[in-house]
């Protein structure tokens, strides 16, 4: 049965997903005698800032003000410091799948380097378009011996609406209430005005409540983080930035992906 809670959901996640394509558009060829097209950005954050430009024109001063405000105080505060950063050793966790199937992270490195990637949810486009970018580049990743994973703070049911509609084919973990966030350093909560101004979207369609979406009352989050840990549990990639428009590229983790797997070929007994 589907619930009212679920079915909005289903639509604020549709929405993650179509507005960015709406706004930044795809690359198209340019017609005999027409205008030129600006081509649709290769890297991830180019594609991001492709769409912040045209986020900011959509919503007004007032809202881009505030979300501007937000990213800079947390960034005054320091808030990325407190995360657990290259050298570190990862903290072990346990997390459920899109089918509710304990994944547990000493499992994941006992076979290969895993890719960490915390994402706010599936109703945020920046987020949606990260997690594409990702699946893009999700089989190179496998080609280099490593896994990736994608964590939010996110329902089961509700990872598996941002799985499923974004076709994301590596594992999407849901760390209820933000625990395994916290051990990382990258939990903070949301000032009330935040909150406000995403349940209060004139558009119903992009209007989003934390409560329908975490299932809790906490309005806490993840910093957007990037982590590539090696099979002995020791981080060997961070990225960690308190502005949520800022995120890893999927060529940097590829790199240190290659950089690991030239290291363990160079490893005695590694063989030919």
């Amino acid at each position: 049965m589907i619930t009212a809670r679920t079915a909005r959901a289903v639509v604020g996640v549709v929405c993650a997903l179509l507005v960015p394509l709406t706004l930044i558009g795809c690359a198209q060829p340019r017609r005999a005698g027409g205008p030129a097209v600006t081509p649709y950005p290769q890297t991830l954050q180019g594609r991001l800032d492709n769409y912040e430009v045209q986020w900011r024109a959509s919503v007004g001063l007032p809202r881009a003000k505030l979300q501007d405000e937000y990213t800079a105080g947390l960034r005054a505060s320091e808030a990325a410091a407190q995360a657990l950063q290259v050298g570190d050793q990862a903290p072990a966790f346990e997390l459920p799948d899109t089918s509710d199937e304990p994944v547990a992270l000493a499992d994941l490195l006992s076979r290969e380097p895993v890719v960490l990637v915390w994402y706010r949810g599936g109703w945020s486009p920046w987020c949606t378009i990260t997690l594409r970018a990702y699946a893009e580049a999700w089989p190179q990743i496998q080609e280099l011996g490593a896994t990736l994973v994608a964590i939010s703070p996110q329902t089961v049911e509700n990872s598996l609406l941002t799985q499923q509609l974004g076709q994301l084919e590596f594992p999407v973990l849901s760390d209820a209430g933000n625990r395994v966030a916290r051990q990382y350093g990258l939990s903070h909560k949301l000032p009330p005005a935040v909150v406000a101004d995403l349940r209060a979207s004139a558009d119903p369609r992009t209007r989003v409540d934390l409560r329908e979406y975490n299932g809790d009352e906490s309005n806490e989050l993840p910093l957007t983080a990037t982590y590539v840990i090696d099979c002995d549990g020791v981080i060997r990639y961070a990225f960690v930035d308190p502005d949520y428009r800022k995120r890893a590229e999927p060529a940097d983790v590829v790199a240190v992906l290659k950089e690991l797997q030239a290291g363990a070929a160079e490893q005695p007994g590694a063989g030919p």
